[in-house]
């Protein structure tokens, strides 16, 4: 279907489109053996995009994000977190990332009582794994360190259990073996999806 939905964007007259994959945590984590293809998916799509890519050169750029779980080293989620981006949420909460708050031991300053610059110069949850020094040692000493600045801090909670172990996405961490045995635990699964329970208040 990435396809039509290629072809949906140049039919809307689109500029850029991003084909990215869920990130698994949260309600994605609960469902990742319905949402996590396989590798001959992943391999197809590869195709379709780069053909697309070619296609459309110079009309519309296509972003192309692939899951964590096929690669070898992780991505610089964010650019690093706290190097680039800052984001708030709609109760005035600042993040480094937009699911930062999925992790525990955070207290996330409001833009409604803090300046942003203080924020992000000194807010304990801006600086906590911003550069290279909170990385463990595998990190540290890693000529990747400053490219992928450790990975995502989401999906080492989700996967490794701890929000500063090296991402399991790195072909270096003692957990990337659990990357390649979700793989093989969506491949021989049902394709049953956990609803997410929407909450109002």
């Amino acid at each position: 279907r990435v396809d039509e939905m290629i072809a949906l964007g140049e039919e809307l007259g689109a500029e850029r489109i991003e084909i990215a994959h869920v990130q698994y945590y949260g309600w994605a984590l609960l469902n990742r053996n319905a949402l996590l293809p396989s590798r001959e998916q992943l391999e197809r799509t590869n195709v379709i995009v780069a053909a697309a890519r070619t296609r459309l050169s110079g009309r519309i750029a296509i972003d192309y994000v692939v899951p964590d779980y096929y690669a070898a080293r992780p991505k610089a989620c964010m650019g690093g977190w706290a190097n680039r981006f800052i984001n708030i949420s709609p109760s005035g909460k600042a993040l480094p990332c937009h699911a930062a708050e999925t992790l525990p031991g955070f207290t996330f300053p409001s833009v409604r009582e803090h300046s942003l610059a203080s924020i992000w110069a000194e807010s304990d949850a801006f600086r906590r794994f911003r550069g290279t020094d909170w990385m463990p040692e595998l990190c540290r000493s890693c000529d990747q360190r400053e490219i992928d600045w450790g990975g995502c801090r989401c999906q080492a909670l989700a996967i490794a259990g701890d929000a500063a172990a090296t991402d399991p996405a790195c072909a270096r961490s003692p957990d990337h073996h659990r990357m390649a045995d979700a793989i093989a635990e969506a491949e021989n699964a049902p394709l049953d999806l956990i609803p997410r329970r929407l909450r109002y208040n």
